[in-house]
């Protein structure tokens, strides 16, 4: 059993600066979590005290049923993968991937027949000869990949390991470490900054920000039901739209969305007992740009229509991003490649509000 198991764990550096504060978190057996969060979070910091390459200042860090606050790094049965590989440049690649095991005094024979396993898995058979020099970033990703599979851990850590790689390649190998993790089935943990990696990897992803988490959920989890207006932002790319409004009593019953005078929108009738309590107050309201499409036919139910003035036109090829501005607040949509939009005209748009969210103005708490 290899779970992992956070309790209010605080680390605090000198001069009083808490990286993280008091964070809980319980991750099971084989699970694949990421720890996503802007430049200074404290996933990094929470991931090297799982490793035991940080002392924690307070709380409990449990490995497989054991607390490891006081084992050392080499006794706590992880393996780590670091975002410079971390590898040597004066061994081959074999002699890379069996160093660990050569250290812990494994027969040959062993040692071989994990190298060769893990080789298999990554598809780095041929490159066993070879010294890092000779390899790729990606390869040498993959190499460092495998000198922790050999080890056969408990708990794999991952510390931001595609940050050098170039954008093809990162995409490549997101794909290799989740098949290598339903090959494995090993217990996982993952900092990123990137919340496509975090969305396309995890199991559960665990949004950090200012050293506490946020929330903690599967990828669609995150997505379609956010927690906090941070959350909300972050999770997504292009992120949310977000614009200040008022919640007004709609014509003929009901409430609306009044952003201005040229922009109210209907609330759904299904939505109402929920956003009942916050009639007459001031909110933030956020909406997808994938939730705005050119407007081609008006009456659905919980699509209401907004006329915009287009900003910029982004081409993309299998999609075009349009941006607007509403009162000084930037706007975007997700549009078709086929889309009619031109800078500086008018354009049609609707917006779904049945994936609309309401956000409170002071905390940010969705609603």
């Amino acid at each position: 059993m290899a779970e992992v198991s956070c309790r209010k764990v605080v680390k605090e550096y000198d001069g009083g600066v808490q990286a993280v504060k008091g964070i809980d978190l319980d991750i099971a057996d084989h699970e694949f979590v990421v720890l996503v969060g802007p430049s200074g979070c404290g996933k990094s910091t929470t991931l090297r005290m799982i490793a035991g390459l940080e002392e924690i200042t307070a709380g409990e860090i449990w490995i497989g049923g054991d607390v490891v606050n006081d084992v050392p790094p080499r006794d706590r049965d992880i393996a780590m993968v670091f975002q410079n590989y971390a590898l040597y440049p004066h061994m081959s690649v074999f002699d890379n991937m069996a160093f660990g095991l050569k250290l812990r005094k494994f027969p040959k024979e062993e040692i071989k027949r994990r190298v060769d396993e893990a080789a298999r898995i990554l598809d780095i058979g041929m490159l066993l000869d070879r010294k890092p020099r000779a390899l790729s970033g990606g390869q040498r990703q993959r190499v460092a990949m495998g000198r922790a599979i050999v080890r056969n851990p408990k708990v794999f850590l991952f510390d931001e390991p595609l940050s050098n790689l170039d954008a093809k390649l990162r995409v490549q190998m997101r794909t290799e470490i989740k098949k290598v993790h339903q090959t494995v089935k090993t217990t996982t943990v993952y900092v990123t900054h990137d919340q496509i990696e975090a969305m396309t990897l995890a199991d559960r992803v665990v949004v950090m920000n200012h050293g506490v988490i946020e929330q903690v959920g599967t990828p669609a989890e995150v997505y379609h039901h956010p927690t906090s207006r941070f959350v909300a932002g972050f999770i997504g790319s292009p992120a949310m739209n977000f614009l200040p409004c008022h919640i007004d009593e709609a014509n003929g019953g009901g409430l609306s969305v009044r952003v201005n005078n040229a922009i109210q929108m209907k609330i759904p009738a299904e939505r109402l007992a929920r956003y009942m309590p916050f009639k007459g107050k001031e909110m933030v309201f956020g909406i997808r740009p994938e939730h705005l499409t050119e407007r081609k036919e008006e009456g659905r139910p919980g699509f209401e229509p907004i006329d915009m003035l287009v900003d910029v036109v982004e081409p993309m090829g299998m999609e075009t991003m349009v941006h607007f501005f509403v009162d000084g607040a930037p706007l975007c949509a997700r549009l078709d490649p086929a889309t009619t939009a031109e800078p500086e005209k008018m354009l049609g748009l609707t917006a779904d509000m049945n994936q609309m969210h309401l956000m409170e103005k002071e905390t940010g708490k969705v609603v």
